[in-house]
């Protein structure tokens, strides 16, 4: 987070988390007082122990060689973040200026960029961080990583994660995404098709290709997405979904520092539950991103931040169980089941009719229906091919993991991710190198970006329950409670399953999504504009929330920018007074 130098205490604190949720005398005490209360009947006491044994479980290492190999692992990762944190990356802005970047500003030149030098810049520098990568100690982290899984009995890391995460076998996994891959396979090479057809080949390179699908369009909605406007966005929309979060604290840091993790995460330090005594403990939640706010597209990247890392924020603010053991979220919390809950709300973002009441400029006036169209016409094309972008990397880190010590060389593993960046994706280059998604370096989300396609396809099973229920989405207050009722109550003391079944009355089911994946333009348009009409004549009902019953902190590091201690509108004045003094906008 570029606060602290403290590389050191960093990773003995996490020694020490993970040496507390894998001990093996814990479990056995949770075992033994599990036993002793089977003839007393306390339900409440069995269920909290129930849910402390379903953590020690999950995160058990058995063996001593595996708690050494998960040491060593702790201390190889926190030297790669220790020297990638003084990693600079450098492209050409939209100034035609050098600048460092982030990994979030160089993916947002590449969509909204006119000069194809200046994007392809920014392509450079991630295809550099790949090779960066491989030369300071991934490979070897790799080998540690498929070492320890095996002192714990499975083949390999990635098979242990999936289990551990999923409660999945590989095989089971596989089963679902090889199923999604073909059902979402033809639209994807159409697509292709038809952009190098209409814009020529040129338009497939990794640095062109985003801007030729969006960037004329991105640049015509970045006056209706300013980027000091998405935090009363947010709070707005949130509280009239409904969305409370029962007294927690949340800090977000939103502005990007050098030094600074290079992807938005949600993290709860203090995990929401009951005590004993019926006491409430509210979640305290930090969430962060990397904003550049002068620079053409932040708004929209902003907004998307809020609404999905507030959507983690919601779905652990609102675990009302008897324990934290059911409001953490690491294993076994299923990470699918934790992004369904984010993803399900940034999805809200696509909607014609979020955009109509949300995405207005200064002038106060909503993004027009033809600009909301061409948004359409350039997107939904490549509907499949955005899935895809989730679905190729399980198979790359698969066939990763596969791999033998001898076989992880560099120039294997490089062309390894060309191949499948090129199967799955049917791109020679991706726009996102594989190598430099940051998920892959951390132990915590290796082996797991599969989760967010299962997400996705519970989302759409969501919405899809939502619409045949409400028939809108968009500032309808029913959605919080039934959301906190029945996805987030429970926490991890049920499976992402069952979530599903209580809500929606189904078993998970991946159609919805391929079957909006393989939707044609003029479909996706009918329907939007059905939405613009249908909210244009609904008379909304009004948000049982005045507030999101939530303590929130702007912060800049250890800066405080704004907060809402006297309100949420003086937040709202003092978050856009520093924004605009500091970046002209």
């Amino acid at each position: 987070m570029a606060v602290s130098d403290d590389h050191d205490g960093f990773a003995k604190a996490e020694e020490a988390y993970k040496n507390f949720i894998s001990d093996p005398v814990k479990l056995a005490e949770v075992r033994e007082a599990l036993a002793r209360l089977k003839t007393t009947g306390a339900a409440e006491l069995k269920h909290g122990l129930q849910g402390w044994l379903a953590l020690f479980e999950s995160n058990i290492i058995d063996s001593d060689e595996a708690r050494t190999l998960m040491s060593q692992l702790i201390a190889q990762e926190a030297a790669l973040f220790a020297k990638k944190r003084d990693y600079v990356q450098t492209h050409i802005n939209e100034k035609g200026e050098r600048e460092e970047a982030t990994q979030s500003t160089l993916a947002t030149n590449m969509s909204t960029n006119p000069s194809e030098a200046a994007r392809k810049s920014s392509f450079d520098a991630m295809a550099g961080l790949e090779h960066w990568v491989l030369e300071n100690g991934f490979l070897e982290i790799v080998k540690q990583r498929n070492a320890f899984a095996r002192a714990q009995g499975f083949s390999d890391y990635f098979a242990y994660k999936v289990r551990k995460n999923e409660q999945m076998s590989v095989e089971e996994l596989f089963a679902i995404l090889d199923d999604f891959e073909l059902r979402t396979r033809e639209a994807n090479q159409r697509g292709l098709q038809e952009l190098a057809q209409q814009h020529g080949k040129d338009a497939l390179l990794p640095w062109n290709f985003r801007y030729t699908i969006s960037g004329d369009v991105a640049r015509q909605m970045d006056p209706y997405l300013p980027f000091a406007k998405g935090l009363e966005r947010w709070v707005e929309s949130f509280r009239k979904l409904g969305i409370s979060y029962r007294g927690a604290t949340m800090q977000l840091d939103l502005l990007e520092r050098k030094g600074k993790y290079q992807n938005g995460f949600c993290h709860g330090p203090i995990p929401s539950f009951f005590e004993a005594d019926g006491r409430w403990v509210a979640g305290q939640i930090n969430f962060t991103a990397e904003a550049k706010p002068d620079q053409v597209g932040s708004g929209a990247r902003a907004i998307n931040t809020l609404f999905h890392e507030g959507g983690h924020a919601a779905h652990f603010a609102n675990v009302t169980q008897n324990s934290p053991c059911f409001s953490q979220e690491f294993a076994p919390t299923s990470m699918a089941y934790a992004e369904t809950q984010s993803m399900f709300c940034d999805s809200l973002l696509e909607d014609a009719d979020w955009l109509k009441r949300y995405a207005k400029n200064a002038a106060g006036e909503s993004v027009p229906n033809d600009l909301i169209k061409a948004r359409i016409e350039k997107s939904q094309p490549f509907a499949a091919l955005n899935e895809r972008n989730i679905l190729v990397v399980p198979y790359f880190e698969r066939a990763l993991y596969l791999l033998s010590d001898a076989e992880l060389k560099a120039e294997n593993v490089l062309a390894l991710a060309r191949e499948f960046e090129m199967k799955i994706l049917g791109l020679e280059l991706a726009p996102r190198p594989l190598l430099a998604i940051p998920h892959l370096l951390n132990q915590e989300s290796a082996a797991a970006y599969h989760g967010y396609l299962l997400a996705n396809m519970a989302v759409y099973q969501t919405r899809a329950f939502f619409e045949r229920e409400y028939g809108y989405l968009t500032d309808n207050p029913q959605i919080g409670p039934l959301l906190a009722k029945h996805y987030w109550a429970p926490g991890n003391s049920i499976n992402h399953n069952a979530t599903l079944i209580s809500l929606t009355g189904e078993a998970f089911n991946a159609k919805y999504l391929a079957n909006a994946c393989n939707q044609t333009v003029e479909a996706a348009w009918a329907d939007a504009l059905a939405q613009i009409n249908s909210a244009a004549s609904r008379v909304y009902p009004e948000s049982p929330l005045k507030n999101l019953d939530a303590h929130i902190r702007i912060v800049h590091g250890a800066e405080l920018l704004a907060d809402n201690t006297q309100s949420d509108a003086q937040m709202f004045a003092d978050f856009e007074r520093v924004v605009s003094e500091r970046y002209g906008v």
